[in-house]
């Protein structure tokens, strides 16, 4: 797996900022993620959070969102030497779709055992037939990433308890 040259602050930061827009999707009763793609020189070109309920689209998610963002910033598909940093490990569509985008590298917050594609085992971003692959670093501020996704659940599944008791 390769690391590009960002140290552990770098990380560190760039997932806090991915955190501040998870903290939005949250405030817009959204599944709280969020997602920046930062170019070759650490840049940050776009960023977004999750916004499947605000637009009734199944593809609202945060890494989705801010690949069409980053796509637009550099006037082409091909984020070739840029990173994406999301709270949560993607799913398999948005891993597909960071395949397509021929991402550099993908560095994750939290791991999602139910939902994620490489803690499910899809693990098509080092497929061996495949043209592209990227380097996947996972855990970066795992508890924060976390925390506001366990949040955000726990108050959900009380609103629904407290709806059907009355």
């Amino acid at each position: 797996m390769i690391i590009n040259s960002l140290d552990h602050n770098d990380h560190s930061w760039n997932m806090q900022t991915a955190l501040e827009l998870a903290e939005q999707a949250y405030r817009m009763d959204e599944v709280p993620v969020g997602a920046i793609i930062l170019d070759g020189d650490g840049k940050v070109i776009a960023s977004a959070h999750n916004l499947k309920e605000a637009t009734q689209d199944p593809c609202g998610h945060a890494e989705i969102l801010a690949i069409r963002k980053a796509a637009e910033s550099l006037n082409s598909w091909r984020l070739l030497n840029c990173s994406m940093y999301v709270t949560l490990e993607p799913c398999v569509m948005c891993i597909g779709a960071l395949l397509h985008a021929r991402i550099k590298s993908l560095y994750f917050g939290a791991y999602d055992k139910k939902g994620g594609a490489i803690s499910t085992g899809h693990r098509v971003f080092d497929h061996p037939l495949l043209n592209h692959k990227f380097s996947v670093i996972g855990g970066i501020k795992h508890y924060e990433c976390s925390k506001v996704l366990s949040r955000f659940f726990r108050e959900k599944r009380e609103r629904y308890k407290s709806s059907k008791s009355k």
